[in-house]
């Protein structure tokens, strides 16, 4: 980044995207036209709109309106918002603060950062409009649908070293989930399987070959119908508790991708996963004290 490149602000905790604009041929006549075709679920009358309230610049820090000429080999920058945006009817809660980290409960049904359906009703934006803070930046994420601890770095500075920790799985993560109890499934077990990208895109599956997801689960109590089970997953890949446990026959209750996708009304709050980030353990990478931060959300049978 050049010494007169434009920084954008952040706009009611929301951060602007950037885009590139390419070589093209036939090179766009403006880049209105450009964003149209790159994001065609972007409705026309929302690009017009962003543009008529000023929120697309250069990287100059100009403001680029309908007509402003496509300039390739360039970027721009832009705010996302969504006109219409279903509010998440529960709120977080901040566990620990010091100089690097903030460490909070994510209750269920709050996406972790803007994407999608989900700008202002996200955990990074509410955190941001809270804290003050434009540069707080999730160091590991949960899903939506998923409650509990998740760590934030609050410095650039020190960003890279706590995300190192998870990278070298030197943290160790519980998560408690209801499921079914099978009094065939023998438990504690170690789930050792290869996940790749499912379909839907969304989901993901289990094949065949070098396993490259690993999960110790043991039962904690049971009332002959549910089980509440203690999941500690030694590698990270997406939805792996869910998928591992899916895959032992013991779908987590509610969820609305496994074993079959049920797609549920976006302001449906009647029944959240039973899946929760119950404590997470480390030692710090700059005190070198072991911290330990558990979640005030509980599950029940």
């Amino acid at each position: 980044m050049t010494k007169t490149e434009f920084i954008p602000p952040t706009i009611n905790g929301v951060s602007a995207s950037k885009v590139f604009l390419p070589t093209c041929s036939p090179l766009p006549k403006s880049v209105y036209e450009y964003l149209c075709h790159k994001f065609p679920h972007i409705a026309l009358t929302e690009w017009q709109q962003r543009f008529a309230e000023g929120l697309i610049f250069d990287t100059m820090g100009h403001i680029l309106n309908l007509e402003s000429d496509y300039i390739q080999n360039n970027h721009i920058f832009y705010y996302r918002f969504l006109p219409h945006e279903t509010h998440v009817p529960f709120d977080h809660k901040i566990l620990f603060e010091n100089e690097h980290l903030l460490v909070v409960d994510k209750p269920h049904f709050l996406t972790m950062s803007p994407t999608g359906k989900y700008v202002q009703q996200t955990l990074l934006v509410r955190l941001k409009q809270q804290t003050g803070n434009d540069i707080l930046t999730p160091i590991h994420r949960l899903d939506r649908e998923t409650a509990g601890v998740v760590l934030f770095s609050k410095q650039a500075c020190s960003r890279a070293i706590y995300q190192e920790m998870f990278a070298k799985r030197e943290v160790k993560k519980t998560y408690h989930a209801i499921a079914p109890y099978h009094s065939d499934v023998i438990f504690p077990c170690n789930v050792c399987l290869r996940m790749e990208k499912g379909e839907p895109f969304y989901t993901m599956q289990v094949v065949a070959g070098t396993v490259n997801s690993e999960t110790e689960i043991d039962l904690l109590e049971h009332n002959t119908v549910w089980g509440k089970y203690q999941l500690q997953p030694i590698t990270g890949k997406q939805h792996q508790l869910r998928v591992h446990l899916n895959h032992l026959r013991l779908p987590i209750k509610n969820d609305p991708f496994y074993p079959v996708v049920e797609h549920k009304l976006e302001n449906d709050f009647s029944s959240p996963l039973q899946l929760l980030a119950k404590h997470i353990r480390f030692i710090d990478p700059i005190s070198l004290n072991e911290m330990s931060f558990s979640s005030h959300f509980d599950l029940t049978l």
